[in-house]
């Protein structure tokens, strides 16, 4: 089937989602549209089933990601993803805002997820935006542990003693692997590009309970499943920038970011991705253009480029974008 062209970038409303341990930096900083003191994320591009991102403007205005794509299909998301995921889309795309430590947690690989939640599997990475004074993660483990280590410590609530904990300021990346153990930590406020997938292992919830008293559920068995206990795989991303120049961050099997200051403007080719493009404002302001429409996107904002748009403009003076393709 022949789909015709989509020539007009795409803004969508963000879904807000209010969490145990979120905040208020997305409203406040953010400007996303809430006065709920617990928001936790922002999906700012979402075709996860309930959660399907709604266009917000222009000839498209109130369609879903996942009615363009039954429309659009190879020309919103490429020909090689069109035929690797067909009218699925295959990145999700957040800002997160951790008032308090999210869980200790991992996700299953494309493998696991496959066989047990007919799903992709869950790589993803953060770009921390704002973090508070002596801020953290923790991502990975502090020492060698194996199975029975690890066991140990889940069984006497001490898995804190074997993480690793890694302090944090804004610009700092990651990527954090399938099978790595992570968690955010409070005061840190991050943009999150990962595989379109909801599935989170949690290991330890540091005890806490909600209003009515009850934990949240925990995952163990899965969690000892998907681990990842080898700690030779780099996940502090080292990335170097030059205004108006795209540097790269993350190159993988499941995307492709890289980074750029925007100075002046500048016109920036997609031709060879045969991809959407996807452009997160974390820092400034930038406006984006093709021969259709534009957008000036602040700090916090996410536009999506399709497939078939060659070529955008961006400008601004302080602007930072970060560049998202499959």
């Amino acid at each position: 089937m022949e789909h015709k062209a989509l020539s007009h970038i795409l803004k969508f409303e963000p879904i807000l989602k209010e969490k145990i341990w979120g905040g208020t930096k997305l409203h406040k900083v953010l400007n996303k549209a809430s006065e709920n003191p617990n928001i936790g994320e922002s999906w700012e591009i979402s075709d996860v089933e309930g959660d399907y991102s709604v266009v917000n403007s222009g000839p498209f205005k109130g369609k879903t990601l996942k009615e363009l794509l039954e429309q659009f299909g190879e020309t919103l998301v490429g020909k090689k993803n069109y035929t690797r995921f067909g009218n699925k889309f295959p990145l999700l795309i957040k800002f997160i805002d951790a008032k308090e430590d999210l869980s200790v947690q991992l996700h299953p690989d494309d493998i696991i997820a496959k066989k047990k939640h007919n799903s992709l599997g869950k790589t993803e990475m953060w770009h921390i935006v704002q973090a508070d004074p002596n801020a953290n993660i923790i991502i990975g483990f502090n020492q060698k542990v194996n199975q029975e280590v690890y066991q140990k410590h889940v069984t006497e609530k001490d898995i804190t003693a074997i993480l690793n904990y890694e302090p944090v300021t804004e610009g700092d990346t990651f990527f954090v692997y399938s099978g790595l153990i992570h968690a955010i930590g409070k005061g840190v406020m991050l943009a999150e590009i990962q595989q379109t997938s909801d599935i989170t292992y949690r290991v330890y919830d540091w005890d806490r309970t909600d209003a009515n008293g009850n934990s949240r559920e925990l995952h163990q068995e899965e969690a000892l499943e998907a681990i990842d206990f080898t700690t030779e795989k780099e996940y502090k991303v080292q990335y170097n920038t030059q205004p108006n120049e795209l540097a790269s961050m993350v190159k993988c099997e499941h995307f492709t970011t890289n980074v750029i200051e925007v100075a002046q403007e500048l016109s920036l080719n997609h031709e060879t991705y045969d991809s959407f493009v996807i452009y997160m404002c974390v820092k400034g302001e930038v406006t984006i253009s093709s021969i259709e429409n534009e957008f000036t996107i602040k700090q916090g904002e996410t536009v999506l480029v399709p497939a078939s748009i060659n070529n955008v403009t961006v400008k601004g003076t302080k602007g930072k974008l970060l560049q998202v393709y499959v």
